[in-house]
């Protein structure tokens, strides 16, 4: 019996020809990636400060609002309590975003939460231009800082793609290599504003498409996202964004409601995006110069903010006064998680729930949605633990014996209502289990997540979100396209 000669160089038989490993393409690769994780790992610390320091001087120390903050999100000691002025928490986020306005006049693409931006820049060619960066985290801190509706990984996300596209004009990068050091820049700016390093390189590749990731691109974002979180609890320390929190036991047969929990949280997360997108075209309509808007926007969701703390304030006796409306909002998102003294039982809490869902989406579309520089990742953390609390406590109602936790839901639905509409599924669910410091709803959370996938799939909040990877930049292919071998591509 005689042996088939193997397919290969001189064998004469036609099989497919397989493309030698680039060895120094994936050794500079990953070399430039660690210098991005150390340089963003960085920056990343140096802007969680710096909008610490800008939130306690403009909307805490001007109009006397009293941030809600989750257990790991400060690194200044909290100060005693200021009288709240209502007309300055109407003020101070216009004056942020008019200030925030008049920075992009310098660099438009700084208007915005910065996640579209980003997944804009790689389609077409990987590059953001060198201002972007200070001039985003600037306004970013300033409109922030003045109490905007929004998050602080959003413009995190823009910075560190950036600073990585700066690295790759800074040594000699073909089109490839610089897309992918943007993402990788992505990467560690999550995890170091956010501190979960394998969520934020997930996130990092599966954000350019809806149905798709960045394979390519996923150990570069891997090996700068624990650059980054190294850097940041190295001067922070360790700690994770809702502190320790109780432990979920899995119970099979409370399946079938977490199945149920994916249909109103798509729902809300729709409704979300529709807001987002009608505000824009509001904002689009409105008379005089372009960088006026964020101001209107501020002064419209300072207006909704201070009317429901003016309202809810007292009766509720909940940490902070600024309900979670003011800010990325995770103090509120930590009483879902966590319970607070003073909220009402029974149907009085679900009620309640879902006015503050309402109002916290009505004041994060106002201000994203005219071009503040807020990010929109943690509003939609917020408003998916508000709707799961709310579903949970109906449901420990209609169920008294089915030892529901209503928390279990409020995390779930942290990961079902951005992994929906952000089409990243497995990095909502790693994203999550990691600011929970355990995998114990990681089955629950991967069924309603996919519930959500599927029924957002018309609703992306990244609009520039291409469906699959051949559609990606100018020569119809992905980062593995013409560039794959080394060449640059012309014209760099």
């Amino acid at each position: 019996m005689t042996e088939t000669p193997a397919t290969g160089a001189g064998s004469g038989a036609r099989g497919p020809r397989r493309r030698p490993l680039d060895l120094r393409f994936a050794s500079r690769t990953l070399l430039h990636a660690l210098v991005v994780g150390g340089v963003v790992g960085l920056a990343g610390a140096a802007f969680f400060a710096g909008l610490e320091l800008a939130q306690r001087w403009l909307i805490e120390g001007i109009a006397g609002v009293d941030l809600m903050r989750a257990r790991g999100e400060r690194f200044l000691p909290p100060e005693a309590g200021r009288a709240f002025r209502p007309w300055l928490a109407v003020a101070v986020p216009a004056a942020g975003g008019l200030v925030a306005g008049l920075i992009s006049l310098a660099a438009p693409e700084v208007a915005g939460g910065g996640g579209d931006a980003v997944v804009e820049a790689f389609h077409h060619g990987g590059r953001i231009r060198r201002r972007v960066a200070p001039l985003k985290a600037l306004a970013a801190i300033l409109a922030l800082g003045a109490g905007g509706s929004g998050g602080r990984e959003g413009p995190s996300m823009q910075i560190g793609g950036a600073l990585g596209t700066l690295l790759s004009g800074l040594v000699p990068a073909t089109r490839r290599e610089r897309r992918v050091l943007l993402l990788a820049g992505v990467a560690a700016g999550i995890a170091a504003v956010f501190r979960t390093p394998l969520g934020a390189a997930l996130l990092a590749v599966e954000m350019p498409y809806r149905d798709d990731f960045e394979s390519d691109a996923l150990v570069p974002a891997i090996l700068a996202s624990v650059t980054a979180y190294g850097v940041v609890i190295a001067l922070f320390g360790e700690t994770t964004l809702f502190g320790t929190l109780p432990h979920f036991p899995m119970r099979p047969w409370q399946l079938p409601l977490f199945a149920l929990l994916a249909l109103p949280v798509a729902l809300a997360s729709v409704g979300f995006v529709a807001s987002l997108d009608a505000v824009r075209g509001a904002a689009a309509r409105l008379p005089g110069p372009v960088w006026l808007r964020p101001a209107a926007g501020g002064l419209a969701m300072g207006l909704v903010a201070t009317a429901a703390v003016s309202v809810l304030d007292r009766p509720l006796g909940l940490p902070g006064n600024g309900l979670g409306l003011f800010g990325g909002g995770y103090g509120l998102a930590q009483v879902s998680l966590t319970g607070a003294g003073g909220l009402p039982a029974g149907w009085w809490l679900v009620g309640l729930l879902l006015l503050l869902l309402l109002a916290k989406m009505a004041a994060t579309a106002l201000a994203a949605g005219t071009g503040m520089p807020v990010g929109d990742f943690a509003p939609a953390l917020v408003m998916g633990a508000v709707m799961g609390d709310a579903f949970g406590q109906a449901a420990a109602l209609l169920l008294p014996t089915w030892q529901i936790q209503p928390a279990a839901f409020a995390l779930v639905g942290m990961g079902t209502f951005y992994g929906g509409i952000a089409r990243a599924p497995l990095s909502a669910v790693v994203i999550v289990s990691e600011l929970a410091g355990s995998y114990d709803l990681l089955v629950p959370m991967m069924l309603a997540v996919a519930i959500a996938f599927v029924a957002t799939r018309r609703w992306p909040l990244y609009p520039a979100q291409l469906r699959r990877r051949l559609a990606s930049g100018r020569t119809g292919r992905g980062v593995g396209g013409p560039e794959a071998a080394g060449a640059a591509a012309p014209g760099e």
